[in-house]
C-alpha cells in the first residue's frame, strides 16, 4: 500500500470509530430507557412495525448501492463533469423511489399491518402512528442516499463523526422527554425519532451543499446513464431482497408464530449485533472508496491486498469484540436492560455468530461491486439467501421448531452463501484459491478451539456485578487480542504491529 493511501485509510478509520462510539454508547444506554419505559410488548410492536416499511423499501438498497459504485467509480477516474451527471440522475431516481415507497406504504403496506400482523387491539392505534412515523422517515432516507454517497466517495468520514455529536445530543434529549411526557409514549417516540432523521438529513445535505460542487446540479434525466444504474440495479434487486428478507422477513415470521413478545427479544439481539459489527463496518466503510477507485485505474495489486486486509483483521477486530459478550453474555444482558425477554440470550449468540462472517461478505461484495461484473455473484448468492424465509416458514408449519432454529436457519444459509461468494468472486479479481484459504481461513480455522473452548467450559457467573463484568469483558478481549497476535498473524504481520506500537510510544514520549 502507498503510504498516502494508508495513512487515508487509516484517519478515516479513526474518525469513523470516533462516530461509532458516540453512537453505540447512546444506543446502548437509550435501549434500556426505551425498553423499561415501553415495556416488552410496545418494543416488539415498535420494531416489527417499523420493519414493514423497511422491507417495502428494498428497491432502495438496490439503487443505493449502484449509485454509490458509480460515484466512486468516477470519482476514480477524474471525471468532474461525468460526477455531476451521474449526481444528478442518481438523485431524480431517488425522489421517484421515495413516492413509490411512500404510495405502497400507505396501501399494501398499511393492509398488511392492520391484517395481518400480530397485535394487541388496544395498542392498534399507537401500532399505527409508528408505522407513518417509519413511512415518512424512510421516505426521508431515501432522498438522502446520494448525498451520503457523495460523502463516502470523497472520503471526508470526519463529516461523520462531527454529525454524530448532533445527533447523540438529540437522541439524548429525545429518551429524556420520553421519560416524563404523559402521553403514549410509543407514539411520541415514533413522533420525535421521525424528527431527529429528519434534522440529520438536512444537516448531512447542507454538508453536501457547501463542500462538493457536483451535489448543487441541477435535477436532470441522462437517460444513457440512468440505463447504466438501471442495469446495475437490477442484477443486485434479488441480492436486496434477499437481505429485506432475512432481516425483516424473519422478524414478521417471528412475529406470525410467536407474538411481539420475540420481535423484542430478536430486536434486542440485532442491537448488539449492530453495535459489535459498526466496528467493522467502519473499517470497510472506509477501505470501500479504495477498493473501487483502484480498480477503476486498474490497480489491481493493490485492490487484492486491500481485500484479503480487510477480510482478516475485520474478523479479528469483530472476534476481540465479540469473544468477551459469548463470555459474560447473561450478566451484559442482566445489567444493560434490566428486564431481559425470553430467548434474548439464544438471539443475541447466534446473531453473534452470524456477524462474524460479515468481514469476509462485506471485503467481497466490495471487490465485486467494484468490477461492475455483478449479473452471477447476484443470482447465486442472492437466490441462496432468499431461500432462508421460506425454509424457516416451512420448518415453523410442519416441524413447529423454536425461535432459536428459526434463527440458525439464517446462520447455516449464511455460510453457504459465502462459499458461494468466494467461487465467483476470487477469480474475478485474480486472487486464488489457495491464497484465501491460507492468508484468511486457516488462521480462523487455527484460532476457532481457542475461542470456543473457553465460552463452553469456563465457569463464569450469570450474575457478575457491573465491576466484575468489566473485568470480565477486558479479560476477555485481552485473552482473544492474544490469541490473535501469536495464532492468527504471521511473523511479519506481528512485526509490523510491533514496529507500529513502538512509533506510537516513542511519538508520544516526544511530545510530552
Amino acid at each position: 500500500m502507498s503510504l498516502d493511501k494508508t495513512h487515508r485509510i487509516a484517519q478515516n478509520t479513526i474518525m469513523l470509530y470516533i462516530r461509532m462510539l458516540l453512537i453505540i454508547v447512546v444506543t446502548l444506554y437509550t435501549s434500556r430507557i426505551i425498553l423499561n419505559t415501553l415495556g416488552v410488548e410496545d418494543y416488539g410492536i415498535y420494531n416489527v412495525v417499523s420493519g414493514v416499511i423497511v422491507m417495502l423499501s428494498f428497491l432502495n438498497s438496490s439503487l443505493g448501492g449502484a449509485g454509490a459504485r458509480f460515484i466512486a467509480f468516477t470519482l476514480g477516474k477524474g471525471k468532474q463533469d461525468e460526477l455531476k451527471r451521474i449526481f444528478s440522475t442518481v438523485l431524480c431516481v431517488h425522489f421517484i423511489l421515495a413516492g413509490g415507497i411512500f404510495i405502497m406504504g400507505e396501501t399494501v403496506g398499511l393492509w398488511f399491518v392492520l391484517h395481518k400482523l400480530v397485535i394487541p387491539v388496544e395498542r392498534l392505534t399507537a401500532a399505527l402512528w409508528v408505522y407513518h412515523c417509519s413511512i415518512l422517515t424512510t421516505v426521508v432516507a431515501i432522498i438522502s442516499v446520494p448525498y451520503n454517497s457523495l460523502i463516502i466517495a470523497h472520503e471526508r468520514m470526519g463529516a461523520f463523526a462531527y454529525i454524530s455529536i448532533i445527533e447523540v445530543i438529540l437522541k439524548l434529549f429525545v429518551v429524556g422527554l420520553l421519560v416524563y411526557i404523559p402521553y403514549d409514549k410509543l407514539i411520541v417516540y415514533a413522533i420525535l425519532y421521525l424528527v431527529v432523521q429528519v434534522i440529520i438529513r438536512l444537516i448531512y445535505n447542507y454538508y453536501c451543499f457547501t463542500h462538493f460542487p457536483e451535489s448543487k446540479t441541477p435535477l436532470k434525466w441522462y437517460p444513457h446513464l440512468l440505463k447504466k444504474i438501471a442495469v446495475y440495479a437490477g442484477w443486485t434487486i434479488n441480492g436486496n431482497l434477499a437481505v429485506i428478507g432475512y432481516t425483516q422477513g424473519i422478524n414478521i415470521l417471528l412475529n406470525l408464530f410467536f407474538g411481539p413478545v420475540v420481535n423484542a427479544a430478536r430486536g434486542i439481539a440485532v442491537q448488539v449485533q449492530a453495535a459489535v459489527m459498526t466496528f467493522v463496518q467502519n473499517f470497510q466503510m472506509a477501505i470501500r472508496p479504495q477498493i473501487i477507485k483502484s480498480y477503476a485505474i486498474s490497480d489491481l495489486e493493490y485492490m487484492q491486498t486491500l481485500v484479503i486486509a480487510s477480510s482478516k483483521y475485520g474478523l479479528f477486530l469483530m472476534l476481540i469484540l465479540a469473544f468477551p459478550i459469548f463470555l459474560c453474555i447473561k450478566s451484559v444482558l442482566n445489567i444493560w436492560l434490566g428486564i431481559v425477554p425470553e430467548y434474548t440470550v439464544s438471539f443475541v449468540c447466534i446473531m453473534l455468530l452470524i456477524g462474524l462472517l460479515a468481514p469476509l461478505r462485506e471485503a467481497l461484495i466490495n471487490a465485486i461491486h467494484a468490477t461492475g461484473d455483478i449479473k452471477k455473484f447476484q443470482i447465486y448468492e442472492g437466490t441462496s439467501l432468499l431461500m432462508i424465509v421460506p425454509s424457516a416458514y416451512i420448518l415453523l408449519k410442519v416441524f413447529h421448531i423454536s425461535p432459536e432454529s428459526v434463527m440458525l436457519v439464517y446462520f447455516f444459509v449464511e455460510i453457504f452463501a459465502q462459499c458461494i461468494r468466494v467461487w465467483i468472486v476470487l477469480p474475478k479479481i485474480s486472487i486464488s484459491y489457495s491464497t484465501y484459504f491460507h492468508k484468511i481461513i486457516l488462521p480462523v480455522l487455527l484460532l476457532l478451539p481457542f475461542c470456543v473452548l473457553p465460552v463452553l467450559f469456563l465457569p463464569i457467573p450469570d450474575n457478575l456485578s457491573f465491576v466484575e463484568l468489566v473485568a470480565c469483558v477486558i479479560a476477555g478481549a485481552l485473552y482473544a487480542l492474544f490469541c490473535i497476535c501469536l495464532i492468527g498473524l504471521t511473523t511479519a504481520e506481528r512485526r509490523m504491529m510491533y514496529i507500529f506500537v513502538k512509533n506510537k510510544i516513542s511519538h508520544e514520549k516526544a511530545k510530552s
